[in-house]
């Protein structure tokens, strides 16, 4: 398998402050780039405030943090990202955006070095074939909070080559998480399953079945998860939530995936969830 000690994320949002203390958490030397300056420094600057807190709980000792943060760099310039062994980009899920940033890795990036997308649903085949070395590129998904969250899904595309997946798996087991291996389709395994009954809420909901509390209580109760249907969207964001349902469809067209009408028009109106204080519920 390829030796992975420096790994690039590229992002400046709440993910890739999260990878960023993931792996370095696990030992790895880190490049976070971010498109601005300030926005580099805004990310670490979070990532920092994050782990003071885990001092004040004695989650961590202040050595560890200090060692955490000694192996992370932050950078606004591409040419940074040129020794990286791993690169991992979590920019906004679009695609264009992201296929563009793929050419751009290719120019930068050594030719050993493999490159991952942590995209939840978009077609990891596209990415890798805006690049020269398609047998060297691959889903990484982690989840929102990588530092919390146990589950990386390896998205396999046509074009991967087995030491990249094998090496992909190995990096994600190394920063303690638990990978699975998934083919190349959209939503790959939780987001397939996880959507379809997210829009089925809404739906039900529609049709005046039951209050959103009360399904979000049933569901609680009834299959013990951890929160409703309603309070999971409004985290996740209904805007992501609605580019995903349109992603699932546009691949599959099956019915379950085409989004119901309110979650639409709430985008629409910009009540996206927690993030903007107003989604189902207020905030």
């Amino acid at each position: 398998m390829t030796e992975i000690t420096t790994v690039g994320i590229l992002g400046s949002g709440i993910m890739g402050s999260g990878l960023a203390e993931v792996t370095a958490k696990a030992g790895y030397r880190v490049v976070l780039r971010s498109r601005t300056r300030a926005a580099a420094e805004g990310s670490l600057a979070t990532l920092t405030t994050g782990l003071a807190k885990q001092v004040e709980k004695q989650k961590i000792t202040p050595e560890e943090r200090d060692a955490v943060l000694d192996r992370i760099a932050v950078t606004d310039h591409f040419g940074q990202l040129a020794d990286c062994d791993l690169v991992i980009e979590s920019v906004v899920e679009d695609l264009a955006v992201k296929k563009a940033l793929f050419t751009e890795l290719e120019q930068v990036c050594k030719p050993s070095a493999i490159l991952a997308t942590n995209t939840s649903t978009l077609p990891v085949i596209e990415l890798a074939m805006a690049t020269e070395r398609p047998a060297q590129v691959c889903g990484i998904h982690f989840f929102n909070p990588a530092p919390a969250m146990k589950l990386v899904e390896i998205v396999r595309p046509l074009t991967a080559a087995d030491d990249t997946i094998k090496t992909a798996r190995a990096f994600a087991e190394s920063c303690d998480k638990d990978a699975v291996e998934v083919t190349d389709r959209a939503g790959f395994i939780v987001n397939a399953l996880l959507f379809p009954y997210l829009n089925n809420a809404v739906r039900m909901w529609e049709q005046g079945t039951a209050s959103m509390d009360d399904i979000d209580t049933a569901m609680k109760g009834g299959c013990n998860f951890p929160m409703g249907p309603f309070a999971l969207l409004d985290l996740v964001g209904l805007d992501t939530s609605l580019a995903i349902l349109d992603a699932l469809y546009a691949e599959f067209r099956d019915p379950n995936f085409a989004a119901v009408p309110t979650l639409r028009r709430m985008v629409t109106a910009g009540h996206l969830g927690r993030k903007t204080k107003r989604g189902f519920r207020s905030y």
